[in-house]
């Protein structure tokens, strides 16, 4: 026998059928224990593999679902796809990650390439959700599922996300409950619709705390990555004193990671100096140097549903009705925005100033840095 074994070999080796053959690699339950026992081991012996491209040709779509994500180095996306890949599993699928990077141009790659692959279906946390080939790939065969977006943007197609507007109030909230009046808010760019809600969030709890607006400090970022947050944090310690906020509120744990790494290398006291509030509650947050207070997100909840969602739309069911499934998110409160009951009992006056002539030393560093060597 040349090359390898096909179906046909199989047929003659155990004195059956093709379609018997078939039957025992597709409907293992039509085929008598006897006769399946001989074909499994004729299989076995010639080194058998089933020709899946052909059977996808038959079937119209492989056994794949892919996941097509923002950023390969954050972590809240990578437990949102272990949650879709144990639903995938369970159903006898696999799941592959397709990392977009955040650039459209190469998300549209990927979603090209994986309608020509017949993919069963596409979870999507969208660079661009407006996508011409976005839009196109359920009337060619190929469902989609929004994952991590509002139930608003979407509501001809099922979705999956997290109340990210309640998530900035309650992080928010809580810094103004521990008393801080001008918070920053780092992160972006805006036009992340994630960032944009978590945003707003934090103004309506100003808002609700009777506190003017102006006193939530933007500090925006070209990025949710961890340089960008120590980036962020120069330009927070190089801001005068007595314009310099007590608390920060980051759009994501990354974010508030590379503010925390900043800050500590500049003298600057984590939380007693300036306490920091994060979102999506990565492992890594209870890790840090000083564990991170953050907003947790339900990712691998926010995989499983969304795959099994997906699951339903690939039946093409006329009955199918999309679903925009939300879950609330919940604070979890470390240490990095509860300053110390020691530090507390010391007198307000004599704090503030010894933290104004730190800090002022570490704005002067902050601002060497921002310049470069000096010649």
């Amino acid at each position: 026998m040349n090359g390898p074994a096909g179906i046909k070999d199989v047929a003659e080796r155990a004195s059956v059928s093709i379609g018997t053959v078939s039957n025992v690699l597709n409907r293992p339950h039509l085929v008598r224990p006897a006769t399946r026992a001989r074909v499994e081991a004729a299989i076995a012996e010639l080194g058998f593999v089933r020709n899946e491209s052909a059977r996808q040709l038959r079937a119209g779509s492989s056994r794949v679902i892919a996941y097509v994500f923002l950023d390969a180095s954050n972590p809240f996306f990578t437990d949102v796809a272990r949650g879709a890949e144990d639903a995938s599993r369970e159903n006898g699928l696999a799941l592959v990650m397709c990392n977009s990077n955040g650039e459209a141009g190469r998300e549209a790659e990927y979603l090209d390439l994986l309608l020509q692959q017949r993919v069963h279906g596409v979870l999507i946390t969208a660079a661009d959700d407006k996508a011409p080939l976005l839009h196109s790939l359920p009337a060619r065969g190929v469902p989609v599922v929004f994952v991590d977006r509002r139930p608003t943007d979407v509501p001809e197609w099922c979705s999956v996300g997290v109340d990210d507007i309640r998530g900035g109030e309650v992080a928010v909230t809580h810094l103004i409950d521990q008393g801080h009046r001008r918070i920053a808010f780092v992160g972006g760019p805006a036009t992340i619709p994630q960032v944009a809600d978590r945003h707003e969030g934090a103004l309506r709890a100003f808002a609700a705390a009777g506190r003017p607006a102006d006193d939530l400090v933007m500090l925006a970022t070209e990025a949710l990555t961890i340089a960008a947050g120590r980036e962020a944090g120069q330009r927070f310690a190089g801001l005068p004193s007595s314009e310099r906020p007590t608390a920060a509120f980051c759009a994501n744990d990354l974010i508030a990671l590379g503010l925390l790494q900043q800050l500590m290398q500049f003298g600057i006291a984590v939380p007693d100096d300036v306490a920091i509030v994060g979102y999506d509650d990565i492992d890594f947050a209870a890790a840090a140097t000083v564990p991170l207070t953050s907003v947790r997100q339900p990712a691998q909840l926010l995989g499983r549903t969304a795959a099994e969602l997906l699951l339903q739309e690939a039946q093409r069911d006329a009955g199918h009705v999309h679903q925009q499934i939300q879950f609330t998110p919940e604070l979890v409160v470390r240490e990095s925005s509860v300053i110390s009951r020691r530090h507390a009992r010391r007198s307000t006056g004599p704090h503030r100033q010894a933290a104004g002539r730190m800090t002022d030393a570490a704005a002067g560093r902050a601002t060497n840095s921002a310049a470069g060597p000096q010649r």
